[in-house]
């Protein structure tokens, strides 16, 4: 542990036990005689922590309250504050929310013990874990259910590189194929599982949404394995989660209002962002499959601009135009008398 942690357990020791024998204090810190006398001396100089010898009972404690129940020696003592950075708390608390969530399986007999755990790491100073959960929220949006009846089948004939043949469903062109696949990796992404495969009815890879997938059945035939380059060129290279081996680079331009977020944000580890004398922000990201992007990029309305390629610009275009159609529709329908 830190020396602030130290710190910490020095104090919780005291508070819990009227006399803390040196002993025991080089054993719960870990620490030589000599770092815990000088963490002593800091936290008596600098934290004005009221700590005594005491010679008959052979141990340290805090001084005794005078009349009042003030302590008798120097200013208020208190420690500096001790929290999570924002990765610690969100790893915390996601850990916390998956494992609450979980349903039952072979882990049920253990995630007792992982959640206690974690409820003594989120008990941390003055905080207490209810506190903790009730003042922080990760939330997890766009998830589409934790309920995947073929993940494990999946996940299994991927460790055992193992082929599997699957019903999967098309939700953009509601369709349901059957497949014969070779997994090769599976993905976590926006809060979904997703399968990246060599798909033989294909004959190239496809990524596939673990939730879309009606049936699984292993077949007893070696995976075809796909070298891990040849995965992140061909499903990672471009924006998002749909595969494509053409990459084309999109250009936008965000308005000055939008760009005092997407300024700060990353949209791919490849992009470029350049800022606009105006204030504007451009933004140039490689894309293979135009879908997922062009969703993201109507998030923002009015704000953006698609610049280049011209067959997305076309894309997102049509779509504006479609729902302007559609409001102005609506619209109309309910002036009518």
């Amino acid at each position: 542990m830190d020396r602030l942690e130290r710190f910490y357990k020095i104090q919780q020791l005291l508070e819990t036990s009227k006399i803390v024998p040196i002993e025991r204090f080089l054993k719960e810190l870990g620490v030589s005689v000599a770092t815990f006398k000088r963490d002593l001396e800091y936290m008596r100089d600098r934290f004005n922590a009221p700590i005594d010898w005491d010679r008959d009972l052979r141990g340290y404690r805090f001084a005794t309250p005078a009349a009042g129940g003030k302590r008798t020696v120097g200013p208020r003592f208190e420690l500096p504050g001790l929290w999570f950075n924002a990765s610690e708390i969100r790893a915390l608390l996601t850990m916390q929310h998956l494992l609450s969530n979980l349903q039952p399986g072979l882990l049920e007999p253990h995630v007792r013990p992982l959640l206690a755990r974690l409820r003594t790491l989120l008990d941390v100073g003055e905080h207490s874990f209810e506190e903790v959960e009730r003042r922080v929220r990760v939330l997890h949006q766009a998830s589409r259910g934790s309920h995947l009846p073929h993940f494990e089948v999946v996940a299994s004939a991927l460790l055992n590189r193992q082929r599997v043949q699957i019903a999967y469903h098309s939700r953009d062109r509601d369709q349901l194929t059957e497949r014969e696949v070779s997994p090769q990796r599976l993905v976590h992404y926006r809060d979904n599982w997703y399968l990246d495969a060599w798909c033989h009815l294909r004959d190239d890879l496809r990524s596939f949404s673990i939730d879309a997938i009606r049936q699984a059945v292993p077949v007893d035939r070696r995976a075809r394995v796909v070298p891990e380059t040849e995965l992140d060129a061909v499903l990672a290279a471009g924006y998002g989660i749909f595969s494509g081996r053409e990459v084309k680079w999109a250009r936008l331009r965000f308005s000055p209002e939008r760009a005092r977020w997407v300024a700060d944000e990353q949209w791919h580890p490849q992009q470029r962002g350049l800022r606009e004398p105006d204030g504007s922000y451009l933004l140039e990201l490689p894309f293979s499959d135009p879908r997922e992007l062009s969703m993201d990029i109507l998030r923002h309305g009015a704000h953006v601009e698609v610049l280049e390629p011209a067959a997305l610009r076309k894309a997102v275009a049509g779509q504006l135009r479609e729902a302007a159609a559609r409001y102005d529709h609506a619209a109309s329908a309910t002036d009518r008398p």
